[in-house]
């Protein structure tokens, strides 16, 4: 039997490979503030084009918060606009540290994240505080958020220039994501890719399958 070879490069995505996401969440939180088709304008598989334009930086978030203000029943305040915009993030196992600083140590290590400013500022101020972000960050010889970018997932071109700019060989990167259509892009760019399904599996489990060494401590019922 042949002995299947660590890629190169490894990309993971962020929510829902590392960062736990409620998608529902937003979805109760705009449709509590009068917001009847929320979970129509911003959603896993798809979303509007200002969710696009949020998360390439196109936009600023105080353009973001009138926006969905206007959407939201007479009365509804900027600060419950951000809190229901913010409730999707619900926070990181202490788990997937010691698995990311064991992956850094096998291969080059990526991270690649469809997000915006906001939760960018929430999600990093909530691990710095819970797991210690300078520990997560110095795992990854490279991590890029889409609003940073002005690309993001599913475009074939944005995995390229992220392989350009550390010179990855594309078919000997592996990307893993939760997103069916982000996980075929990749795929159409030409990397190995992984479906992961965040709710009924544990990425470490498959990634110790594909040849990483793991300790204890990476697995989320350790």
């Amino acid at each position: 039997m042949a002995i299947r070879l660590l890629p190169e490069a490894l990309i993971l995505d962020f929510g829902g490979v590392l960062y736990d996401i409620d998608y529902e969440a937003p979805v109760r939180a705009f449709e509590a503030l009068g917001v009847a088709d929320f979970a129509g304008l911003y959603k896993q598989s798809a979303q509007s084009p200002m969710f696009d334009d949020l998360e390439c930086g196109r936009i600023s978030r105080d353009h973001f918060y009138s926006q969905m203000q206007a959407h939201c029943a007479p009365g509804t305040t900027r600060l419950e606009v951000v809190d229901a915009w913010n409730s999707i993030l619900t926070g990181m196992h202490p788990s997937r540290i010691s698995m990311v600083q064991a992956l850094g140590r096998q291969t080059r290590l990526f991270l690649f994240s469809n997000t915006n400013v906001i939760h960018a500022h929430v999600f990093e101020a909530w691990m710095e505080e819970n797991v210690g972000l300078s520990a997560f960050r110095r795992a990854f010889e490279g991590i890029h958020y889409s609003h940073e970018m002005g690309e993001r997932k599913p475009n074939p071109d944005s995995f390229l220039s992220l392989c350009s700019r550390h010179r990855l060989a594309p078919e000997k990167t592996l990307f893993i994501d939760d997103s069916e259509q982000h996980v075929n892009g990749a795929r159409d760019a030409g990397l190995e890719a992984h479906w992961h399904h965040p709710v009924e599996d544990d990425v470490a489990i498959w990634l110790s399958q594909r040849g990483f060494e793991l300790p204890e401590a990476a697995f989320r019922e350790s």
